[in-house]
């Protein structure tokens, strides 16, 4: 008799939905049973940043994580047409996007968590449409955050757009993780498609702010908890300090030896950061 094979408990599958009149097969992965947790990626990146969350027993004993990959990420294409225009994310596409996926994917009572532009949507999320939601976990998440690069330099013809984009991720992920991982998250953004990262930059550093905005939001119902870690050249510590304190009853905690990647590039140091996040939602 054979042996049954090894397969990682994480399963993918897609669905289609539709944002501003326009159809997007999205990919998404899932593992795990119990309390939904809808899990976003960074900016350039999929959901294979929270594959080691997804991968964990103990978690996904209790939570059920559902990781898309967003429209033009990943496994999920572009949507008809792509190839005669350029590809620059908005907050309102942002927005509509997940709020579709929460409802295609028939999630009751979700916790959301994002990274970077993903913990940047949270807030928005959190102010503006926090209904279908439990609680935010907005990690590496600010009110805003300019360029300190031009983010030309990740899709022109005379350099490579992915590689330019690891350089500047391997600026943002600290030397305390683990050598593999560290390679992993970087292999990421090399394969990311051309023009993407600079489009999702341009939602980053452009399109949407906060400042002067989080004090309406409503944590007494839905909690939002900020994560950042110490070398976060791109969202510091005091970047993220100077959001929570102005959204009351926001809670926050500083991660030591992690940087703009924490799910990925150091998923141990990240891992009881996150339980703890998750047990703030109630």
């Amino acid at each position: 008799m054979s042996a049954q094979p090894a397969y990682e408990p994480i399963i993918g599958r897609y669905v289609t939905i539709e944002v501003q009149g326009r159809s997007y097969r999205v990919f998404v992965e899932e593992a795990g049973q119990g309390q939904p947790v809808i899990c976003f990626h960074t900016a350039g990146a999929d959901s294979r940043q929270w594959r080691h969350i997804m991968n964990d027993a103990e978690l996904t004993a209790n939570y059920r994580f559902i990781a898309p990959d967003m429209p033009w990420h990943g496994k999920s294409l572009p949507p008809e047409g792509f190839e005669e225009e350029e590809y620059l994310l908005t907050t309102e596409v942002y927005v509509e996007t997940v709020l579709k996926l929460v409802e295609a994917l028939a999630l009751e009572n979700p916790i959301y968590a994002g990274c970077s532009m993903g913990g940047r949507i949270a807030l928005q999320l959190a102010l503006n449409n926090p209904e279908p939601f439990k609680g935010f976990i907005a990690i590496e998440a600010s009110d805003f955050q300019p360029a300190w690069y031009d983010i030309d330099w990740f899709h022109r013809p005379d350099a490579h757009g992915g590689e330019m984009g690891a350089a500047l991720v391997s600026a943002n992920i600290a030397p305390q993780g683990p050598k593999a991982e560290r390679w992993n998250t970087q292999w990421m953004f090399m394969q990311s498609g051309p023009g993407v990262f600079r489009g999702d930059l341009n939602f980053y550093t452009k399109d949407d702010s906060l400042v002067g905005k989080l004090g309406g939001i409503d944590t007494s119902e839905k909690p939002v908890h900020i994560m950042v870690g110490t070398y976060d050249m791109t969202c510091t510590p005091e970047d993220a300090k100077r959001t929570a304190d102005q959204i009351p009853g926001a809670t926050l905690a500083v991660m030591e030896g992690i940087g703009h990647f924490p799910m990925s590039e150091n998923p141990a140091t990240f891992r009881p950061h996150f339980v703890e996040a998750l047990a703030k939602m109630g």
